[in-house]
């Protein structure tokens, strides 16, 4: 029901609230015993965002297909604007979304010797959540209040007595006491949360509003300016703006470094990595057989493979936020009243080897970013993307184009990157072309060395 390939051509564009959009489109839900609307309301919303969902990766998929470049590797500027003319939203999306989808899409070639027709043929049916979108409901089936005891809230919501309800005396009310965290303000006024089952317990994923103070898009007179790296994760500096048109940093800055989270986090990646490997070598052997003896194996494979994702997963969410904590926090100590910070979405590093291009994407960077937003705008603080082409490329101070070097009578060692090598005042730069520059302590060389920085461990 929840995947049709005709109906989703000839739905077009599906509105946010997608109960609504649904029953407007004639898509109705028979359940089996006796429910209210709202019930029906929930199964309708679920579905409806699946919906919603595929018809993007639909609409994705379709345009990659449309536009298939000669090389699917590597695609030419012109390739790259026109598959963004072909995907709806193309000019704001990330070339990894695009790049993923276009590596997708070659494995079904490769396997199966033919292009896919559209999305439907390259993936299959989605598993859909066991969850209840109380959103979709209103008082008559759900409500919720602050208890008499801080911190804590009370939810009501009708359920049914027994399996297969036959009447509305088969439901009754029932009270279920939340715990609040500590983040949610006094004030701050609560949604009809979502209900999920996880490790036999239910999960109240709570919604709030709270008033904030209002971001400024223009008049910043304070910034702070947050730059990425490998090794050292986030560098930030607060500057100030004079009338006078001066820029002056206020202190060193700082640096958010997080080598020890790293550290596992590529170590739970390689785990990853060679139970995958292992694996697709038991399926290999097994080739579709009912009954064999690697059976089971594989299936402790399956198991494993899942713990260790969940895993990498709360690692990841937990190094989003600890950043994201950090650099707003940043912020508000200097007084600054906008964040800038690199755009890195469409990065897309070259000729570094695919160790390196693996470290950079496991570097969550978009969701520090998506975090950093949320904890800013409760300070009303602005955070602006830049784009990172050429922010490293000249010097600071004289705007000569940076060229890199080891240092003289020292070894090349771990972490001596671009950013440090600059804040440490070790690096050593030239003036292009020819002639030294000012803040040089050796001759100009004609072809500089380049030393890619190493991991820490």
């Amino acid at each position: 029901m929840c995947w049709p390939p005709v109906w989703m051509r000839e739905a077009g564009k599906l509105p946010s609230n997608t109960w609504m959009a649904l029953r407007r489109l004639g898509w109705t839900v028979k359940p089996g015993a006796k429910v209210n609307d709202r019930i029906v309301r929930m199964a309708q919303e679920q579905a409806g965002r699946t919906l919603r969902a595929a018809k993007w990766r639909a609409d994705l998929t379709a345009g990659i297909l449309k536009t298939w470049p000669a090389d699917p590797k590597k695609r030419t500027a012109d390739e790259w604007d026109a598959v963004r003319e072909a995907v709806p939203g193309g000019q704001f999306l990330p070339s990894t979304v695009i790049t993923s989808r276009t590596r997708q899409i070659t494995a079904f070639r490769q396997k199966n010797d033919l292009m896919p027709a559209d999305v439907f043929e390259l993936e299959g049916e989605p598993r859909i959540a066991r969850m209840l979108l109380l959103s979709a409901c209103d008082g008559q089936q759900a409500t919720i209040e602050r208890a008499d005891e801080p911190g804590r809230a009370l939810l009501r919501l009708q359920l049914p007595t027994r399996p297969d309800p036959q009447s509305y005396a088969d439901w009754t009310w029932v009270a279920g006491p939340i715990a609040l965290p500590p983040t949610i303000p006094a004030n701050a006024v609560l949604h009809l949360p979502t209900l999920r089952i996880r490790q036999g317990e239910v999960r109240a994923d709570l919604a709030y509003t709270h008033p904030v103070p209002k971001a400024q898009r223009t008049g910043h007179t304070v910034a702070l300016g947050v730059d990425w790296g490998l090794n050292t994760l986030l560098s930030a500096g607060a500057t100030r703006l004079h009338d006078d048109g001066r820029i002056i940093t206020l202190g060193s800055g700082g640096m958010f470094r997080s080598c020890g989270v790293l550290a596992r986090q590529h170590r739970l990646r390689r785990q990853g990595e060679s139970l995958h490997t292992k694996a697709d070598q038991y399926d290999r052997l097994i080739s579709g057989a009912e009954r064999h003896a690697l059976t089971d194996k594989r299936q402790v494979l399956t198991d494993e493979i899942r713990r260790v994702s969940t895993r990498r997963s709360n690692l990841n969410d937990a190094l989003s936020w600890s950043a994201a904590r950090w650099a707003v926090d940043q912020a508000i100590a200097a007084g600054a009243t906008v964040i800038y910070v690199e755009d890195l979405r469409s990065m897309e590093a070259q000729g570094m080897g695919q160790g390196h291009n693996t470290r950079m994407s496991q570097a969550v960077r978009g969701q520090i970013v998506d975090r950093m937003r949320h904890l800013s705008a409760e300070a009303g603080i602005a955070v602006v993307t830049v784009v990172a082409r050429n922010t490293s490329k000249h010097c600071p101070q004289c705007l000569v184009l940076l060229r890199h070097r080891p240092p003289t009578g020292r070894p090349c060692r771990a972490g001596n990157g671009p950013s440090a090598a600059r804040a440490a005042g070790r690096a050593t730069v030239t003036r292009v072309p020819g002639g030294a520059s000012p803040h040089a302590d050796s001759p100009t060389r004609r072809k500089p060395s380049w030393t890619a920085p190493a991991a820490p461990w």
